[in-house]
């Protein structure tokens, strides 16, 4: 069986290779550049506005400056469930501009996979998908289609919903997190937990996840299931919505 994995460059994609390749083969990671902070700042302007835009500024300063709180309790999570971040091997490993670039188009026509894994890409265009067979299957740290975008658990947590706070392993379609659901897993947030600490509980959780899917590809009967509940897409907090959110106890 042949899979590829189409990935961001955050640490996430890494941690999910890394778990992958303890029981099965990756025959090649597709690994896109990240977009130009000028060119991803003028599209966030373009959508949300300056006053949201720059409060989430202020928010990823306030969390830079914090986020050495949450250095233990990552590395307790990594030890606690086995997660390695080590760099691809460089004969598994292409770089693109971008998974929507037509040098990945021809890639993934020439490996001609079984499935295709993603994980942290830009929204992965239609062209893309439709240019081949196999299945695109995506992890999105959040219960779909009740907590899309971004920040799911955090999300979750915010609105009180503790039992919709995890994890959701869905096939890709050209929307944001829409696509049908195959897996999904709650995780469990202590008191030593906080913004920074969900994501590596919920990758944790999507592993496992992932594996069935693998089987279940091999089978050709993928787990396709039928969510009924409302659909809300999520952005990243800004600085003044974070701090009223945590007054009220969610970190």
């Amino acid at each position: 069986m042949k899979i590829v994995m189409l990935v961001g460059q955050g640490e996430s994609s890494k941690i999910v290779y890394n778990g992958l390749m303890k029981n099965y083969q990756i025959n090649l990671v597709i690994e896109e550049l990240s977009v130009p902070k000028k060119i991803f700042l003028k599209r966030r302007l373009n959508k949300l506005g300056y006053l949201k835009v720059a409060g989430q500024i202020l928010f990823i300063i306030y969390n830079k400056l914090f986020f050495f709180r949450s250095k233990e309790r990552i590395l307790e999570i990594k030890q606690l469930y086995g997660l390695v971040i080590k760099d691809y091997p460089i004969e598994n490993l292409k770089k693109v501009i971008s998974v929507n670039s037509r040098e990945t188009t021809q890639i993934l026509k020439e490996i001609s996979p079984d499935l295709v894994i993603v994980n942290g890409t830009r929204i992965i265009s239609k062209k893309v998908l439709q240019s081949i067979k196999a299945p695109f299957i995506n992890t999105h740290v959040g219960i779909t289609p009740k907590y899309r975008g971004v920040h799911g658990g955090y999300w979750s947590l915010v609105k009180n919903d503790k039992n919709n706070c995890g994890v959701t392993v869905h096939i890709v379609d050209a929307g944001i997190d829409t696509g049908t659901v195959l897996y999904q897993d709650t995780i469990k947030v202590t008191r030593k937990d906080n913004f920074n600490t969900y994501p590596y509980l919920q990758i944790a959780k999507a592993i496992p996840l992932l594996e069935q899917t693998i089987e279940d590809c091999k089978k050709k009967e993928l787990n396709r299931q039928i969510i009924k509940t409302q659909s809300n897409l999520y952005t990243h907090p800004t600085l003044y919505q974070y701090l009223m959110n945590r007054i009220k106890g969610v970190k």
